[in-house]
Formats: structure tokens, sequence, C-alpha cells
């Protein structure tokens, strides 16, 4: 403060002589105002002196338009958003600028926050699990995908696993554990669920694990433990884990089809898993090569094979289509909405319902394998006003051209 008024008094000491034409004497000015004298010339001569804040341009600049529409979406993070530009663009720099820059530019957004008191278990000791429930992402040809996210966070480490699946019923749930207990490398002494209706049966204020269930976790080395009524806190390390599906969000409208979606959910993962915890200051990733040493063996692979067999659920579109590993296979238009089991053998994928076979196609390089008989009931539903031989020159049509652009690369 000193030095500022300093430079104030010397600035109109130099005006009021050039004003009265007086000629400075720089030397007894340099005494008076303990400034080198030619500093003092170059005020003299119009030198303003250095700007208080030197506007420089941020690399965010470039991104925030997208920023500013992404930032209002509900649900939206800001570690969510940045992680989204940094895929994008890896040199807008640190997060800790990027939060500057929002506030900087009053596109901070709004959240709520909840206390709860935390809970510290032992290494290999539990694994809380979730699900996330009815996601529905849009592919930027506006293709809609509608699915759901199995979380799971090992209690020591915070390691997390997310799984997609498009239906959650209990096999689904065994599913996706399996599938997550080979990603960990093993099995923890316990898993900690809410009220998945799946796996749980509730009657009045009792509740207990399912049959089914509970002898699944036994085969597979495990026990479940159910959390209190009205206290999901206490399953509070995988609500977390539920947030971290916030990331998914500015991906709307983004991505090209189910086969980078997967992708992306298994970056984000990779990335939540090498991030610093708030809570334990270490990256899980890190933490869980301590916790992995106390995890249960994985059960025989018989065991595993019992449960898997190859099956997987899903549901029936609109377009009277099924998808299966990032492409698309034809039934009759009449289980529309309905779920089916879908089963490949070797390069043959059999699709049931109810148990009962209702269409078969060989594994092709096809974005859509229509069979001509869906296909032409399709047709028949939309267009009841063709006769069928029109039916059959339409289909047979637009079949070849089909078959000409979705072939995959």
């Amino acid at each position: 403060m000193e030095e500022i008024k300093i430079n104030k008094n010397m600035k109109g000491h130099l005006e009021i002589m050039k004003a009265q034409g007086i000629k400075p004497n720089f030397s007894e000015l340099e005494r008076v105002f303990k400034k080198e004298r030619h500093t003092i010339k170059r005020y003299y001569d119009g030198y303003e002196g250095k700007t208080a804040v030197r506007s420089r341009p941020s690399k965010l600049d470039k991104h925030y338009e997208e920023i500013k529409v992404k930032i209002t979406l509900p649900g939206i993070t800001q570690m969510g958003l940045y992680q989204y530009i940094f895929n994008k663009d890896n040199e807008i720099g640190t997060y800790s600028n990027f939060k500057k820059y929002l506030e900087k530019h009053k596109l901070k957004p709004t959240k709520s926050s909840k206390a709860h008191p935390r809970f510290e278990t032992a290494p290999g000791k539990q694994m809380q699990i979730d699900w996330k429930e009815d996601i529905t992402m849009i592919s930027k040809h506006g293709e809609i995908f509608e699915f759901n996210i199995f979380t799971s966070t090992l209690g020591y480490s915070r390691l997390h696993d997310f799984v997609y699946s498009r239906t959650r019923i209990r096999e689904d749930v065994e599913r996706c554990l399996m599938t997550t207990f080979k990603y960990i490398g093993g099995v923890p002494e316990h898993l900690l669920a809410d009220n998945m209706a799946t796996v749980v049966d509730i009657k009045g204020t009792t509740k207990k694990v399912n049959r089914e269930f509970a002898q699944f976790a036994k085969d597979m080395g495990t026990n479940v433990k159910l959390c209190g009524f009205h206290k999901p806190e206490t399953k509070g390390k995988d609500e977390t884990a539920n947030k971290f599906m916030a990331w998914l969000i500015p991906y709307n409208h983004e991505f090209e089809d189910e086969e980078e979606l997967l992708q992306i959910i298994t970056n984000i993962r990779n990335k939540v898993n090498s991030t610093v915890h708030q809570t334990t200051n270490t990256p899980p990733i890190l933490l869980f090569e301590q916790e992995k040493e106390h995890l249960r063996p994985l059960p025989n692979p018989k065991i595993i094979l019992s449960y898997l067999v190859n099956v997987e659920k899903t549901r029936v579109y609109p377009d009277s289509l099924v998808y299966y590993k990032g492409q698309r296979y034809s039934v009759s238009p009449k289980y529309i909405d309905q779920h089916v089991q879908i089963k490949q053998t070797e390069n043959i994928l059999y699709i049931y319902h109810n148990k009962q076979l209702i269409s078969t196609h060989e594994i092709a390089n096809k974005v859509f394998d229509y069979a001509p008989e869906h296909y032409k009931e399709c047709l028949k539903i939309c267009m009841p006003y063709k006769e069928d031989n029109q039916i059959e020159e339409f289909a047979n049509k637009n079949l070849k051209l089909l078959d000409k652009l979705l072939i995959k690369n």
C-alpha cells in the first residue's frame, strides 16, 4: 500500500511540473521518492505502470459454449464434466484450474450435501452393492439405450466396479457379481445390500435374503448382510459410487453405439479407481494392492459355469430387435416390449421366450440382422393397406439395402 501511495504522489508531482512548464530535476526527485531516476523519467514521459491483472486466454475458452450447456444438465457434477472435457482435450489443465474457470464464469453447478457418519471396514471384509436404475442415454444418431448399472465398492480400498445390464432380475445380480469377482480376482467375506427386490424378501418390518440368492452367495464363498430400514447411509460408500455415474451425463448424444457406451463406462470406472479418494487421500487402485491379499479365492470354475450358462436377458425393442454384443437380431414383433433370453453356442445365437425357442441367427458382421419373416411381419403391421406381394417386394428391396449399408467395419 505504501508503494502505491508513493507512485500516486510521484505521478501527481510530475503532472504539476508539466502543467507549470518546470523542467524536473530527476536526481532530486530520486532522493525524494526513493525511485531510480530513469524510472521517474519514464513516468514523466507518459509511462502508466504495469496493469494490476494480466488477462490471458484460457485453454478452456474454446470449450466454453459446451461447458455452459452441459453444466445445466440435471445431475451433472464438476468432476464428471471435467473428465468429459479432459477426455476430448487433455491440454485443458488440472481439475483445480477447471473449478476456478467455472467459478470465474459463474458456471459452478448447485449441489446439496448431507452428512453421514463414516463406517470403516477391514481389508477383504465387505463389498457394498446396489443398482443405478433406469438410465437412459441417446447416441449421436438418436438411438435410445435404456439400461441399469450394477455398482459395487470394496469397503476398505473403495475400489469400484460398474457393470452394464439391460435388466435387473436376480440372475442379473448374480451375473454382475461374478463379473466383479473376476475383475477383483477374489471374493469378499460378505456383501452389504439394500432392499433389492430380486434378492430380498420383505414382509412388514422384517426382511431377509431370499433362498436362491443366499445359496448363490454360499456357492461363491461369501454371505449377505442387509442394511437396516431407512438407513441407506450404512451403505454410503456405494452410494458414493452411484454419484460417479453422473460422469455419464456429458456423453449423452455423444457416443456412437452400445459398444462405445460400454467402453465409456469402463473408462469411467478406471478413472474413478485411479483418482485420489477424499477420505483415504489415496487412489482406490493403490489401496486395493493391500486389500486383494485378504480376499477369499474365486470359487471353482465349474460352480461359476453352473450359474453363467452363457445366458443373457434383454428386452425386445419397438423395431422388433434385441441387442447382443453391439449388434441387433430380430424376433417376431409380437414379442415387442417383452423380455427374452439369449444364448450363444459357437456361431449360432438362440433367442428364447419363457423357455421356448423363438428365433435363431448366425452370428454375422451386421449392425442389423433381420430375418425376412420378422421384417415382413413388421411391415404388415406398419402398412396394413398393402397386398402380400407388395410387402414381399418392399421387404426384399429394403433388406438388400440394409445388408449393403449396415455391415460393421
